[in-house]
């Protein structure tokens, strides 16, 4: 009963920091919603911080395991490669559309929170990287990628890149929570990978 009710109160105080905002939302706001008492809320998280920074870290593993499941494990050639950044790329999208609030809230109305959860918001973003490199540096050591000493900066634009058109196709041109995406997913997977995977293995890709 007690993790059910902890739930519930993470999956209303998402909603309303996606809908509302962080800091429009009050904790009697999200008590009310959930249905339970101030004090039921205050049984299980100190403050509205502490809420949301358990959002944040939620929300960073789960997008974690589904860029893990993009980590190369074996050798292959450049369609094994684009196919496997296909599969990536659509997993992604997939978990930014079937978790809208948990996007809205890293990409955009998290970024006006508090100290605290700007900084959990910066470090989700440096996971990613970090996850990306990874990933980078195993094509390298399996000889798939040519080693240009320059991982970490692959690993950066790379994850603004997918980031930044992640939250354009969400939320549109304009930011807007209720947009709702007129592209396709196979379609915008097809123009990412092609700018990254290309842009990744240069003119040092090994065929």
């Amino acid at each position: 009963m007690k993790q059910n009710t902890k739930e519930l109160l993470l999956e209303v105080a998402l909603e309303l920091f996606a809908t509302k905002g962080y800091h429009a939302t009050k904790v009697s706001d999200i008590v009310k919603q959930a249905g339970v008492a101030q004090g039921t809320f205050y049984w299980y998280f100190t403050s509205k911080e502490e809420i949301g920074l358990e959002i944040i870290e939620k929300g960073k593993k789960k997008l974690l395991k589904v860029v893990r499941k993009g980590y190369r494990k074996e050798v292959g050639n450049v369609s094994d490669m684009l196919q496997s950044s296909k599969r990536l790329m659509q997993n992604l999208l997939l978990f930014g559309d079937s978790n809208r609030n948990l996007m809205i809230f890293l990409l955009l109305k998290g970024q006006g929170g508090e100290e605290k959860i700007r900084n959990a918001v910066s470090e989700t973003i440096i996971s990613i990287e970090t996850e990306f490199a990874k990933n980078i540096q195993r094509a390298i050591e399996l000889n798939m990628l040519e080693d240009r000493d320059c991982v970490e900066l692959q690993a950066q634009i790379l994850t603004s890149f997918i980031i930044g058109i992640m939250s354009r196709w969400l939320f549109g041109p304009m930011n807007q929570v209720d947009f709702k995406p007129t592209t396709s997913i196979n379609e915008v997977t097809e123009e990412i990978v092609r700018y990254e995977f290309f842009g990744l293995i240069g003119s040092g890709g090994k065929k």
